[in-house]
């Protein structure tokens, strides 16, 4: 049986994809993923085939151990921060790249713009939940005889605020005020 690879055109037999050890690994990391991914994963790989060349199996394999952790963790490390990136996510993400492939240079190098698009969509889910979270507390309105909890600080400070000035405080503010009214 004859297979050919739709991502990198790749033409061979079934034995010679599990005799092939980076075609071999590519298989068990392809295999690792859901099925939803699987179609979109291939898609994806194809943005990396050099023009008028084949993508290689090693490449194929280093392609997705590179990517494949971070999609079963469903999250990824950028920029010093780990971001939480659902399955529905990734596969709006590959979708969203494949569509724009006419306006990408390609091969792709790396998964950086992949990546960009998973931050720059979870930054935006991030920034809505924390709007919408401010609108409702903005919202809150209290009735009459409903208890507000006030931090111990503020209470002292207020407590501070209602004594009287200590009198020679209020000389010194006296002696002052005075002076700079005789000038």
């Amino acid at each position: 049986m004859r297979l050919t690879c739709p991502a990198c055109g790749a033409e061979f037999t079934l034995d010679v994809l599990i005799a092939h050890e980076g075609a071999r690994e590519a298989l068990v990391e392809a295999m690792g993923l859901d099925m939803a991914l699987g179609k979109r994963l291939v898609q994806y790989l194809s943005l990396f085939r050099p023009a008028q060349r084949q993508l290689t199996m090693d490449r194929v394999a280093k392609i997705l151990k590179e990517i494949s952790p971070s999609i079963r963790a469903q999250r990824i490390e950028r920029g010093g921060r780990i971001w939480s990136v659902p399955r529905d996510s990734w596969a709006w993400a590959l979708d969203e790249i494949v569509a724009k492939k006419d306006r990408l240079t390609l091969p792709l190098k790396s998964h950086g713009y992949l990546l960009e698009m998973l931050v720059g969509a979870a930054d935006r889910a991030e920034a809505a939940t924390e709007r919408k979270v401010e609108e409702q507390r903005a919202q809150r309105t209290f009735q009459e005889g409903q208890t507000i909890a006030v931090r111990s600080e503020a209470q002292s400070v207020a407590a501070y605020v209602k004594q009287p000035m200590p009198e020679a405080t209020r000389e010194a503010l006296k002696q002052l005020t005075s002076k700079n009214r005789g000038k």
